[in-house]
């Protein structure tokens, strides 16, 4: 088979389209020929050197793909050759083919084709494993969310929303707000001019927010603990604004307050099979619809080199076919460069046409992490480095935590988890985000239209 290989760290010509041997699935694995991929923060960082892969795993960027079962495993039962599905991975996602444990794979949505499905797996599990099985965001309370126009952020809004609670987003400007709005925040905090600390402290009389999805880390830890209410509950998953800051035990110790931090790529296959199954069993229901026509997109080379930290998001789709040695589709694609097939995408509210204007939204928000300054509203989808860091600036410090810690009692798993409220939800309707499709590249994502 084929796949995208580093030979050596880089930029995006670091990116080679080499034979390599094809993948044997073990015991309790699944071979998936891959029909899309999708890009995360990771692979960037993978790309440069600072992010290996969890040790036994593919040596190949790619954390999610969607695809066909092309073989069981041993021991493998429940699925069969030829079932199209998505997965979450700890790397290979970059191929034609990948084994997957089976623990990991899903059902592509009703509605959805192969290629939007791809684009799911990993936005997916990092939230609800962090807002709801980890810090068990319930009904009526207050979520807020940093880096809320993110491709996190967004999934995190419309999440907590189906469940019945309500959500504060910081975000820079007045258009990533208003993108957050239209998904269902409530509270909107403009952190380049306003303090969020303050802001929800107003906004929820003085009690503050029961659980806090940060992607920033040190720079906010101290402001984090001051905007928690008694008996509030904030999660760490990302680093932007760096690795180390000081905690006050008195101001955490006065609130009954606890902090976690985590990360999803090097967890062991158990915890990632359950953090699946309750996505499969709590996400999937609300997700349904489907997306407007492909639109070509350039090669996984373009896609990595034009990944702007700002952005938030993207738009497009393409359906790509296979890619030759020097990284471009083979075949031909539907449509034309900068432009809607069917219109489906720009015709959804706050989206712009397709092409190099991007939409905030729903999606992985992307960063080439060797520019400027720190983009606390545009954060990774999930991973960090493990004993590095970027040499750049703060901009490039990890995006999340590269071990899974906690300050408070063991994780309860799924236990007494709040039901999606069904009713809520219309079936989806695509909104923007970042994949690699068909290994050429692409944008989508997803948005949950309440009635």
């Amino acid at each position: 088979m084929h796949a995208i290989t580093i030979p050596e760290p880089g930029g995006p010509e670091a990116l080679v389209w080499a034979e390599v041997p094809d993948p044997v699935p073990a015991e309790g694995e699944v071979l998936v020929e891959v029909v899309a991929s999708a890009v995360n923060r990771a692979d960037l960082l993978q790309r440069q050197g600072f992010y290996d892969p969890p040790p036994g795993a593919s040596p190949y960027p790619g954390l999610e793909c969607s695809g066909r079962i092309a073989a069981l495993g041993p021991g493998v039962s429940g699925w069969a050759v030829g079932d199209e599905v998505c997965a979450l991975l700890a790397g290979g996602g970059y191929a034609e083919k990948v084994a997957v444990p089976v623990g990991q794979l899903l059902p592509v949505p009703r509605g959805l084709d192969l290629v939007t499905a791809a684009a799911l797996p990993e936005v997916t599990a990092t939230v609800w494993s962090n807002v709801f099985m980890v810090a068990h965001l319930r009904p009526g309370e207050t979520l807020l969310v940093h880096g809320g126009a993110s491709g996190i952020g967004t999934m995190a809004i419309q999440l907590a929303k189906a469940v019945g609670a309500r959500v504060a987003v910081t975000a820079g400007g007045p258009e990533k707000l208003a993108r957050c709005a239209e998904l269902g925040a409530d509270i909107l905090i403009d952190y380049r001019e306003q303090d969020f600390v303050e802001e929800i402290r107003t906004a929820t009389d003085g009690a503050g927010a029961d659980v806090i999805l940060d992607i920033v880390g040190a720079k906010y830890l101290d402001r984090n603990i001051r905007a928690l209410a008694v008996n509030g509950r904030l999660a760490v998953i990302g680093l932007q604004g760096g690795v180390k800051g000081e905690l006050n035990l008195g101001a955490l110790l006065a609130k009954r307050a606890a902090v976690t931090a985590t990360s999803l790529r090097g967890r062991p296959l158990g915890e990632k099979a359950s953090i699946i199954a309750a996505v499969t069993e709590h996400v999937w229901p609300l997700i349904g619809g489907a997306p407007g026509d492909p639109v070509p997109a350039p090669s996984h080379r373009e896609g990595h080199a034009g990944l702007h930290p700002a952005q938030g998001a993207g738009a497009g789709l393409d359906r790509g076919r296979r890619l030759d040695r020097a990284g471009r589709p083979h075949g031909r694609h539907r449509g034309g460069a900068g432009r809607t097939v069917g219109g489906r995408l720009g015709a959804l509210p706050g989206a712009r046409r397709c092409g190099r204007q991007r939409p905030a939204g729903a999606g992985a928000a992307l960063t080439g992490l060797a520019s400027g300054e720190p983009r606390e509203e545009d954060p990774p989808d999930d991973e960090a480095p493990a004993g590095r860091t970027p040499p750049s600036s703060a901009a490039a410090v990890p995006p999340s935590a590269p071990v899974s810690g906690r300050a408070t009692a063991s994780d309860q798993g799924d236990q007494a988890l709040p039901a999606p409220v069904a009713h809520q939800i219309s079936p989806l309707s695509l909104g923007v985000g970042l994949a690699l499709m068909g290994l050429g590249v692409g944008f989508l994502g997803i948005r949950l239209r309440r009635r």
